[in-house]
């Protein structure tokens, strides 16, 4: 558990430090260039700093070991954070698209907006690669550790390192084409908005699915069943209900065995089912696993 806070907190701290280096960067590289773009986008790497903050602070509490309140843990709060940031990241998408629209109604009507300068088009280009590159590690250390909140965060990053590349195309466009290429920044950020508020949808669609008590997928769950199965002495297993406790999983099994067995024998076996489950699924498993006798008839062996 605390390699899994340790490295939760690395990446995010590491994208929090880029954060602020990007939005002064960004910021600088507006007011000398003119571009009113790579300002915009210098706000939104400092949106980023809030869910940074979050992540640090979800990360930390949901650590926490069960108590008399929370007996189940604190885990839930990795799916709040992860709900919160969602829904942050779709009203990012939700700006942006509306701001785009704005500049190419504008465009259209006869408004020609500021030519910018290269150092705006470097900057962006420095926030692309630099975000990119946030997103695959936050990415990669959120799959391992299980933890939903910073693959959430590491989409943040992207969704920055998208704004970078339309504002990135939008300056190249300007300083190129001219009044010609003005509407392409604000048609970029329109197509990059649509896909960040599908990403947002999705966070927040699993995020609630899980507050709601959502079950594990039916993969899962057979594959649940077939390992209950794989244990010797198992002869039924039934009345399975499953859900999410933040990374960890909540099984509640009954299964059957010969109605012949001693209790130290039946109790052998439920944690036979216990471990492998675990084992599958991850140590911080919730796992109940009720006994029932089974009576066949013939006291016949699987």
């Amino acid at each position: 558990m605390q390699d899994r806070v340790q490295k939760a907190n690395g990446i995010t701290i590491q994208g929090l430090i880029l954060n602020i280096g990007l939005a002064a960067l960004k910021f600088f590289a507006g007011v000398v260039s003119n571009s009113g773009a790579i300002i915009a986008d210098a706000g939104h790497s400092l949106s980023d700093l809030s869910t940074d903050i979050a992540i640090l602070w979800g990360v930390n509490a949901a650590a926490r070991p069960a108590d008399q309140d929370h007996q189940y843990g604190h885990g839930r709060i990795e799916t709040i954070v992860s709900a919160g940031i969602g829904i942050f990241l779709f009203i990012v998408g939700g700006v942006i698209f509306f701001e785009g629209m704005r500049n190419i109604v504008s465009v259209i009507a006869g408004r020609i907006l500021p030519r910018p300068g290269w150092f705006a088009f470097f900057a962006a280009v420095i926030s692309l690669i630099s975000k990119e590159w946030m997103y695959r590690r936050t990415v990669l250390i959120g799959t391992e550790t299980g933890n939903q909140a910073l693959v959430v965060n590491a989409w943040h990053h992207r969704s920055d390192a998208l704004s970078s590349l339309g504002v990135m195309v939008g300056i190249f466009g300007a300083i190129v084409l001219g009044e010609r290429g003005h509407i392409l920044d604000p048609l970029t950020a329109v197509v990059v908005s649509g896909l960040i508020m599908k990403v947002a949808y999705s966070v927040v669609g699993g995020s609630f699915n899980e507050l709601m008590e959502g079950s594990l997928s039916d993969d899962q769950e057979k594959e649940i069943l077939d390992l209950a199965y794989s244990i010797e002495g198992v002869r039924d297993a039934h009345k399975l209900r499953t859900r999410r406790i933040g990374h960890n999983a909540a099984i509640e099994l009954h299964i059957c065995v010969r109605e012949d067995l001693d209790i130290r024998q039946g109790h052998d076996i439920a944690t036979n089912v216990e471990d492998v489950l675990k084992k599958k699924f991850g140590p911080g498993t919730f796992i109940s696993v009720h006994i029932e006798p089974f009576d066949d008839g013939r006291h016949q062996d699987l």
